[in-house]
């Protein structure tokens, strides 16, 4: 008996109002072996800015979750999928995202159970503020947050994260431009909900090290989905 192994499906997601001309964005839904059963866990993720769906991290971290054992979707906003490099408002963002949390629960007898919201970037701040609109979550992973403008870390922008009620896990590169590890603890340390930090070694803000750190881009990601991995667990639970 061959058993069956994780299977990943191109979709399209509809938007609730028409943006750039566009009705529906891509995404890619990954599907694990014997799922709907186990804990039935659900992780929609969303990219940043300068990027689409297809960024490297975000697509290893998708194709890794999903042969793990979660229900994994990655989707373009309407900016990427117009292939516009500026990003849409914030309200547009957020609409976007609920649509593709709804696309997770389109077949009621193989919906997830439980919820996690990954965004890298401008996705992880998405994230946040989709949450704090109202969708419940059992966890946000936020990778790369962009806490305030490149090199200006007295330019904080965090007031969503005060907002936030769902544990957070922050993934955070030691060379990130857009968010300083120092004053990252410091702005958790006045945040209301759980949180937890995990330190990514000489990385940029796409996760990116230099040659002579000796790591390859796979290591990154592997260590990023086994501390992304024992979070989850962690706050499910298990």
């Amino acid at each position: 008996m061959v058993e069956p192994s994780a299977r990943y499906e191109e979709i399209k997601i509809p938007l609730p109002d028409s943006v750039h001309g566009l009705e529906e964005v891509s995404a890619v839904l990954g599907i694990p072996r014997w799922w709907p059963t186990g804990a039935r866990v659900g992780v929609v993720l969303a990219h940043g800015l300068g990027s689409d769906m297809n960024d490297a991290t975000l697509t290893q971290l998708h194709r890794d979750l999903t042969e793990s054992r979660f229900l994994c979707l990655r989707f373009n906003f309407p900016f990427a999928e117009a292939g516009k490099r500026q990003p849409d408002e914030m309200q547009v963002l957020r609409r976007c995202f609920r649509s593709a949390i709804n696309v997770l629960a389109r077949d009621p007898t193989a919906a997830a159970a439980h919820l996690f919201l990954a965004g890298k970037g401008l996705g992880g701040r998405v994230a946040a503020e989709v949450t704090i609109s109202r969708v419940r979550a059992d966890g946000l992973i936020l990778m790369g947050y962009p806490l305030h403008p490149a090199s200006k870390p007295n330019e904080l922008s965090a007031d969503q994260l005060y907002r936030v009620v769902s544990p957070m896990l922050f993934i955070q590169g030691t060379r990130d431009r857009y968010c300083s590890v120092d004053v990252l603890r410091q702005t958790l340390g006045r945040v209301g909900a759980p949180t937890a930090l995990h330190v990514v070694h000489e990385a940029d803000h796409q996760f990116k090290v230099l040659k002579k750190s000796g790591r390859s881009e796979q290591e990154i990601g592997q260590e990023i989905l086994g501390v992304t991995e024992g979070w989850m667990d962690k706050a499910l639970g298990s």
